[in-house]
């Protein structure tokens, strides 16, 4: 069914987004994608620990994957808008291919194993930046949102499933799951390059200027305009909370358990978070109307702090992973929804950049969340800290909300932001995708 037959307010179906088969192309490239990176997250961490015997660079292997985000990943993601987005995601998936076999090479010293990781983790700023920007071209309505949602729960089914079957070949052979994750990049820039059609690059040669300044304009755009940044503070803020159980899950279930329950308790709590993402975001997504989540999206935001004060009772680590799964299912509910408002908001040229700025963001207030409350457990018990860092989270996201822009700014913003779309994209939507009035039939729906 199309969008402008579907009745306005009927959720798109997951047939009809599978049904887009560029849309099939890319979620299956992004999904072998994730289940390498798991697995050779895992496997790589057990290499250099028996390579070096260290704690440290073993997990110095195992985080090394964040630092392109936070030493640069704005300015990568710049990248993605100066050449055409399949363009960039093929380069991309065929220089990490060829940068993680090199690791498969016997005898490779721990110092240039993780120089080569770093190194490959350097495509993931631009690669998932160009995805991103990409969607709102070949999901129009409902369908982006949808997608939107498919992908995220696929991405969290992904890390649970890939740390799995990292950790369980890297048992018996740990280059055998760094082979996988070679196979499946390569599976990816094939899926991608004969499952999508080529664009010009969103940025044309005239509007180029230097990558600082033009990362820059995406910081000036996120922040500069309201609709968009209402939504970047709220989305900012929400990362602030849930991630904190499942940052501090390994010494809240020895304080709880200790001895050989502890690791059991850890997983609970560890993988709560993730399974209730993956629920919330598909139930939300395909059960819920357009007009309905996004009245939800308030209600949620708040709740996915407000749930986890209970923590301050000390409960028991099975209650912990129950307040972390219903955590993440809010968030879940809240994010599609914001995705895809903000692509929708973002004028052409402009989607790689802003989801640099995004993604850097959440990554920085993910780990700051989990520093500090890590920080203060090393003073004060878990339950307590757990429980107050929620306290002032509800505080802040009611704050958050009510700033949230209101549907009349939604359809300003989309509207203008539709005028920029380019004339190929324009001509392959439907008439009802065209106008602003498409946008809201009561409320403002992407």
């Amino acid at each position: 069914m199309s969008d402008e037959t579907r009745p306005s307010n009927r959720p798109a179906t997951f047939r009809e987004v599978f049904g887009q088969r560029e849309y099939r192309a890319v979620f299956a490239a992004s999904a072998l994608s994730w289940l390498g990176d798991y697995i050779s997250k895992a496997a790589v961490t057990v290499i250099v620990y028996h390579e070096s015997q260290s704690v440290a660079l073993s997990a110095a292997a195992f985080a090394i994957s964040y630092l392109p985000w936070l030493v640069g990943g704005p300015l990568l993601a710049t990248l993605a808008e100066r050449y055409p987005y399949r363009t960039v995601m093929v380069a991309c998936d065929l220089l990490r291919m060829a940068l993680i076999a090199l690791i498969l090479i016997p005898g490779l010293p721990v110092p240039v194993m993780l120089v080569i990781l770093f190194v490959a983790t350097l495509a993931n700023p631009p690669s998932q930046a160009a995805r991103s920007a990409l969607m709102p071209l070949i999901l129009p309505g409902d369908k982006l949102v949808v997608g939107l949602s498919l992908n995220n729960s696929t991405g969290q089914a992904a890390q649970v499933a890939g740390y799995a079957l990292g950790a369980t070949i890297a048992a018996f052979n740990p280059r055998a799951a760094i082979l996988v994750d070679v196979c499946t990049f390569l599976a990816s820039a094939l899926l991608i390059w004969f499952g999508t059609r080529h664009r010009p690059p969103a940025m044309t040669d005239a509007h180029r200027s230097n990558l600082l300044r033009e990362t820059g304009e995406g910081f000036r755009l996120v922040f500069g305009q309201p609709v968009l940044r209402g939504i970047a503070l709220l989305v900012f803020s929400a990362m602030l909370f849930s991630i904190v159980p499942e940052g501090l899950a390994a010494a809240w279930a020895q304080e709880k358990a200790g001895g050989g329950a502890a690791g059991g308790y850890q997983a609970l709590i560890m993988a709560a978070n993730p399974v209730g993402f993956i629920i919330g975001g598909l139930t939300m997504a395909r059960l819920v109307p357009p007009s309905v989540r996004q009245l939800l999206v308030r209600p949620f935001a708040v709740l996915s702090p407000l749930v986890l004060v209970p923590a301050l009772f000390n409960p028991s680590p099975v209650v912990v992973a129950l307040l972390a799964a219903i955590s993440g299912f809010a968030v879940a509910g809240l994010m599609p929804v914001a995705n895809g408002l903000f692509v929708q908001a973002l004028p052409h040229g402009y989607r790689a950049r802003a989801f640099g700025v995004m993604a850097t963001g959440v990554q920085l207030m993910q780990g700051a969340a989990v520093l500090v409350t890590g920080v203060l457990a090393e003073r004060f018990d878990i339950p307590p800290v757990v429980g107050v860092w929620s306290i002032g989270g509800v505080v802040l996201m009611l704050v958050m909300v009510s700033k949230w822009p209101s549907a009349q700014q939604f359809d300003v913003a989309i509207a203008e932001a539709a005028k920029s779309r380019p004339p190929a994209d324009a001509e392959e939507r439907p008439p009802a995708q065209r106008g602003p009035s498409s946008h809201r039939p009561a409320h403002a729906q992407p």
